[in-house]
């Protein structure tokens, strides 16, 4: 009994702390524009110069 008495306390605050993590993530627009990294890696990049080092 004594180990449900140390570990649910435990895993509350951690469910919590995830719920907060993921609250602040919503508010700080991280899932705001989800297809513009997948787009973004299919594009040209032609008009960038690339650098050659010698």
């Amino acid at each position: 009994m004594s180990p449900l008495l140390f570990l649910i306390p435990i895993a509350l605050t951690l469910g919590a702390l995830g719920v907060l993590a993921f609250l602040w993530t919503l508010r700080s627009g991280q899932y705001d524009d989800l297809d513009g990294a997948a787009e973004r890696i299919l594009l040209d990049d032609d008009g960038l110069e690339t650098r050659h080092d010698p």
